[in-house]
């Protein structure tokens, strides 16, 4: 212990004189050597958040062909979790342990493993049209799924996949209370599952839809029985809003292909490209969900693969469904905070379409249209719905809002460019070049009804020269740049090495209210107390036949039982619970060559499930760095043949001696002056005031009243002279003294640094 003091006592010396040297080199000298401009200067202050300090705000972006969900801080930009959804991800065991292989395979289609996903729009719960922090949601374009995320452990709890559709890419949007969520189709096919048409009856027998999947908001997740469909001509329909304040209780889904054309390069015909893009004009889907969930209720939906579909024939009769032209080949549709208008840009229209909720309203009641497309929807005029057109440049794709009324901006996509313009009065303010081909573009909370300001992201596609080169796939480019000015700034260059990072939202930090553990014995993907849950000093395996169940616990450092034992052929299936309750100490688990990991939260209960079907010795391992000993976590399966019996066994020689056992006591007892100087200080200011502490006191605690057994075990055995038995008792005891002292230090450190008060 002395040595050890010593030792840090050095290292903290030689840091310091390190620091002092590293000083002399001034704020100037840095520029130079590094060719820094004051410009370069005022961008990195804007996004250095200092070593203790937090981000404020955090984004949540799609994670492409990856199928997660990546997690980072703004400004920082520094990544701070991957959320697995549609694919394994070993480090969470996500796939690999029963309890999150049981939500993977919600996703399974036709019978099918689906394995991956194609992650692309993300949206946070809201309330009366603000995030509120509670529910992350997510779709799967490659097969139509979505996804819920309970943001207070991160976790994805829930997949369901899409009745009726066979791709989608318009997924998610939630209306303002978070009462459904929208998911729109993308490319039309027949509404019935394992249903074939020619092409040839593309017209006639191809559709496509939305989908309002109603969301329990009690239970945290989708009701598929409570949902339906609304039937759509066979456009691709694409991005959705759903209207806010004045336009709540409606929806709005764009749209490209009008033409309902079909490619075949093939057969020499004029590619999708062509066919695609001959018309001036696509369509604006505009849609009163809330009647339609009344139509549902009433029972004027047909059921479609045991699914809820109002058909489009219902619709337009009830006066739910209407059309509006919009700029060719948009990307979204995006109602203002205050619900009085929609935005929507065309990628080979050069302007930006604001329409007015109000003048499509007064269309609707005086029965204003200006035509009917092919299926009979009525079509109200473009010129009878906009509030104003505004010249933006090539390729407006996407908008999103300011804090400051009436401000928005609009990403560029061939002109590389983010612009910045009042949609009321309809003039452009300023623009920014970005790097490069820029897809969507997001403000902080810009989607919801109360926009942040502060910052925009660029969600560049190409970053070509930005980055050191890795080979022919390059990373794409999330550049921050700062709105709270009337010039933009561009601040900094973020790559992204997972898949196609598609859209992102982003929401004030202080708004997510994460739990940091689970009550002791929790199935985290349900909520629920876990049926294989374990108490300390219950651990126990349990054969049956050919199935082994064992219901273990996992504590620094040990994993208990240490040996499991089977013979080949064995089920075998390993309950886990987390033991801990301090922030952090997370465990994990596998068996050496069986395909399982599981990650065990503080608190939770996760089970992995394998088949002994190979003879052997393989051993099993925490693997998440938990303590000092944490390479000493550790265990066997110790898989027999069938009928083996044990030979003779030789018991062991001794290996401790009389003055070993000594020292460890005498170790013990040095240990324990610091022990008592660590809690003499936390029982002496007011920890009872910081809930982390009282957590880290009680796990503290927990290390401590163990000692009491292995005391008495050390002493029993030294009274016999078993100097093997006595020592290795003896060392245990230490080994909850260092284990106690660990998490007794980090409290005392977190009470020093938070401004703990002495108690009178």
């Amino acid at each position: 212990m002395k040595q050890f003091v010593v030792k840090s006592t050095a290292l903290l010396l030689a840091a310091g004189f390190a620091a002092s040297a590293y000083s002399a080199e001034s704020l100037q000298d840095v520029m130079k050597r590094r060719n820094l401009s004051q410009q370069d200067l005022l961008a990195a202050s804007k996004t250095y958040v200092p070593t203790g300090k937090r981000d404020e705000f955090v984004a949540f972006s799609s994670g492409g062909q990856s199928g997660q969900i990546i997690v980072y801080g703004i400004p920082s930009m520094r990544i701070l979790k991957y959320i697995a959804v549609f694919t394994p991800e070993p480090w969470q065991g996500y796939g690999f342990d029963e309890n999150s292989k049981a939500v993977l395979r919600q996703g399974n289609i036709d019978g099918k493993e689906i394995n991956w996903g194609d992650t692309h729009h993300p949206a946070i719960s809201e309330t009366q049209g603000k995030y509120d922090g509670q529910f992350l949601f997510i779709n799967d374009k490659a097969n139509p799924r979505l996804a819920v995320i309970d943001l207070r452990d991160f976790e994805t709890k829930q997949i369901v996949v899409n009745p009726i559709f066979k791709s989608e890419h318009g997924g998610a949007f939630v209306t303002p209370n978070t009462e459904y969520i929208i998911e729109a189709a993308q490319y039309a096919s027949p509404l019935e599952n394992k249903k074939f048409y020619p092409l040839e009856e593309f017209n006639e027998k191809y559709r496509g839809g939305v989908t309002y999947w109603k969301f329990d908001r009690k239970e945290g997740r989708i009701d598929p029985k409570a949902s339906f469909s609304l039937e759509l001509p066979p456009y691709s329909q694409d991005l959705s809003d759903a209207g806010k304040g004045p336009s709540d209780g409606w929806s709005f889904t764009n749209s490209f292909c009008s033409e309902r054309y079909v490619g075949g390069i093939e057969k020499g015909r004029p590619p999708y490209e062509a066919g695609c893009s001959a018309k001036d004009t696509d369509y604006l889907h505009v849609i009163n969900w809330k009647k339609a969930a009344e139509l549902v209720a009433q029972g004027k939906a047909k059921k479609i693969n045991g699914h809820n579909v109002l058909m489009m024939e219902t619709a337009i009769k009830e006066g739910i469904l209407f059309l509006v032209p919009e700029p060719k080949s948009p990307h979204g549709v995006d109602v203002t905070p205050d619900g009085k208008f929609l935005t929507v840009a065309g990628k080979l229209d050069t302007h930006v379409s604001v329409y007015s909720f109000e003048k499509i309203q007064a269309a609707i009641k005086a029965g204003k249209f200006e035509s009917k497309d092919a299926y009979g929807i009525p079509v109200i005029g473009m010129k009878d719905a906009l509030h104003t057109q505004v010249q933006l440049g090539l390729g407006p794709l996407h908008t999103q809002y300011d804090s400051k009324p009436c401000i928005a901006y609009t990403s560029l996509y061939v002109d590389s460019q983010v612009v910045k313009w009042n949609h009321c009065e309809g003039k452009v303010l300023d623009k920014i070049s970005v790097h490069y081909n820029i897809g969507h573009l997001m403000t902080m909370e810009g989607d919801s009804a109360d926009p942040k300001g502060h910052y925009l992201v660029a969600l560049n596609k190409l970053a070509i020269d930005r980055f050191v080169p890795v080979g022919p796939l390059h990373p794409q480019n999330h550049q921050l740049i700062d709105i709270s000015n009337d010039k933009m700034q561009l601040l900094y260059d973020m790559p992204v090495p997972l898949g196609e990072p598609h859209y992102v939202v982003a929401i004030e930090a202080a708004k997510l209210k994460p739990g940091v553990r689970y009550k002791v014995g929790t199935d985290s993907r349900t909520d629920k107390p876990h049926p294989g849950a374990t108490k300390a000093g219950e651990e126990e395996t349990v054969k049956k036949g050919n199935k082994i169940t064992v219901y273990g616990t996992l504590i620094r450092s040990h994993i208990t039982p240490e040996t499991i034992e089977a013979e080949v052929g064995d089920e075998i299936t390993i309950h886990l619970t987390n033991l801990e309750r301090a922030q952090d100490e997370t465990h994990g688990f596998t068996v050496s060559t069986f395909n399982v990991h599981a990650s065990a939260e503080p608190g939770k209960t996760v089970t992995v499930k394998f088949k002994a079907d190979k003879e052997g010795v393989y051993p099993y391992y925490c693997t998440e760095f938990c303590s000092a000993l944490h390479l000493e976590m550790q265990g066997y399966l110790l898989v027999k043949p069938k009928g083996w019996k044990p030979g003779k066994v030789v018991a062991a020689k001794a290996v401790y001696t009389e003055t070993d056992y000594k020292a460890t006591v005498k170790k013990v007892v040095d240990t324990q002056v610091v022990i008592d100087s660590v809690v003499g200080y936390i029982t002496s200011v007011n920890f009872k005031d910081f809930p982390d502490v009282v957590n880290m006191v009680d796990d503290a605690t927990d290390q401590l009243n163990k000692i009491k057994d292995a005391k008495a075990k050390h002493e029993a055995a030294a009274a016999k002279k078993d100097w093997d038995q006595a020592n290795l008792w003896a060392e245990q005891v230490w080994q909850y003294q260092v284990k106690a002292a660990d998490i007794g230090l980090r409290a005392k450190t977190y009470l020093e640094q938070n401004g703990a008060k002495k108690v009178k």
